[in-house]
């Protein structure tokens, strides 16, 4: 594997993975506070955060951040996880001093003046007005609200209008105090980087932040249970939710197969039997998304209102089928799938830093592509199917939004599945 790694004195991981024949560098300054870190009266602040990280410090003025760093042809950005929040850039090799420089000045020293987060929070109203206007993204944040009901995981990244003007300027303080210290920071880069500059570089600028922070994040707990939201649309968009596995997990990669089977492409089950032979959806696909100590795995499906209740029964019996009667040829395929995107992301310094910023700092250790290679060849059938029944045990989640009334009752859907309608 062609990643070092380095701790610094004060807690703060420093992981660089060189590139042979790259002129570019990928970094990224991260940490594991993202909106699962907030406590109900912080709803959104992670995400502003991010925003007025870029709005000036002592040294720079927004203006001044932006201009270094494209004079030199780079490009800085950011974002908001669930588990993390990050600040990137991108840069030719000789310029990864600067774009250290400028991520640990914004992140060690923004100012937080009262007029950037006032216009900083009219942006992000905005954006959450343009979130609510599109029901095919709004749908999977209802789903996984509803899954993880109560509970921060479970809260939507961007806030709500009441919670983020809510915000001032001492809460940011306060979270930014808890949170980005060095036990819980990395400073990632992969590319044409060297491990021993960037360790100085990271000494430096990042020498002096605080190594303790606050107290992690609350274990989630799986809650299930069904939204349905009535709208004058065209289409009526749906996700269907079950537990998933934690990133750590020995059976993630089990259930990402599983996942694929069913609906990760073309050949899939549900685009097939679905889309391709009864021409019920648009869309149709499944997912699975993996936290520290959890995960969720569902399926979104956009159809007509006429169509609708056709649709559930048909992809109920798929799902469940999937169970057992998946066989080897597709285990092989969704595997086949899963190497190819495996493979070109090694060939992408970006693609290689985010990987490893989410491996420091949800497994606390970098795992190669070799290692999830064999672990994915060593997946069978047995394993996929009894993951898949494993998550088709619980009570589901379900988010509807749009011409829903020929949706079926939760409680009919959950006894096509062989789940409960309620969580136990």
């Amino acid at each position: 594997m062609s990643v070092e790694v380095t701790k610094l004195a004060n807690g703060l991981t420093v992981a660089t993975d060189h590139m042979p024949g790259i002129g570019t560098a990928a970094l990224s300054i991260a940490f594991g506070a993202g909106s699962r870190s907030e406590t109900p009266n912080e709803h959104g602040l992670a995400h502003l955060l991010e925003h007025m990280a870029f709005k000036g410090t002592s040294r720079r003025t927004a203006l001044q951040i932006a201009e270094e760093i494209e004079q030199v042809g780079g490009d800085l950005n950011a974002a908001t996880g669930i588990e993390q929040t990050s600040y990137d850039a991108r840069v030719l090799a000789e310029h990864v001093p600067l774009a250290v420089d400028i991520l640990s000045d914004i992140l060690t020293d923004p100012l937080l003046t009262e007029e950037e987060l006032a216009r900083e929070k009219g942006v992000i109203l905005s954006e959450i007005g343009a979130t609510e206007d599109t029901p095919d993204d709004i749908v999977y944040d209802i789903a996984h609200a509803t899954a993880f009901a109560g509970q921060s995981i479970g809260r939507p990244i961007l806030g709500t209008p009441q919670s983020v003007t809510a915000l001032d300027r001492n809460a940011i303080s306060d979270f930014l105090g808890r949170h980005y210290k060095g036990e819980r920071g990395v400073l990632v880069a992969a590319g044409a980087v060297d491990h021993r500059e960037v360790v100085k570089l990271a000494e430096d600028h990042l020498g002096g932040v605080a190594a303790a922070a606050g107290p992690g994040i609350s274990p989630a707990i799986w809650k299930g249970g069904e939204v349905r939201t009535h709208r004058d649309l065209e289409q009526a968009h749906l996700v269907l939710a079950f537990p998933g596995r934690a990133l750590g997990d020995t059976d993630t990669l089990a259930l990402q197969v599983f996942s694929n089977i069913l609906g990760g492409g073309m050949s899939s089950r549900l685009f097939q039997e679905i889309r391709e032979k009864r021409g019920l959806v648009y869309s149709i696909l499944s997912f699975h998304w993996a936290f520290a100590d959890t995960g969720l795995f569902g399926i979104y499906a956009g159809t007509g209102e006429d169509d609708l209740e056709e649709l559930m029964p048909v992809m109920l019996d798929e799902i469940a089928g999937t169970t057992v009667s998946a066989t080897e040829r597709e285990v092989a395929r969704a595997k086949a799938q899963m190497r190819m995107s495996l493979e070109l992301a090694q060939e992408s310094p970006p693609s290689r830093t985010e990987r490893l910023t989410r491996q420091l700092l949800t497994l606390g250790r970098p795992v190669g592509a070799e290692e999830i290679l064999e672990r994915l060849e060593a997946v069978t059938l047995e394993d996929v199917k009894r993951v898949g029944l494993a998550a088709l045990s619980a009570t589901p989640s379900l988010a509807a939004i749009g011409p829903v009334s020929g949706l079926p009752p939760f409680a009919r859907i959950c006894e096509r599945l062989g789940a409960p309608s309620a969580a136990a």
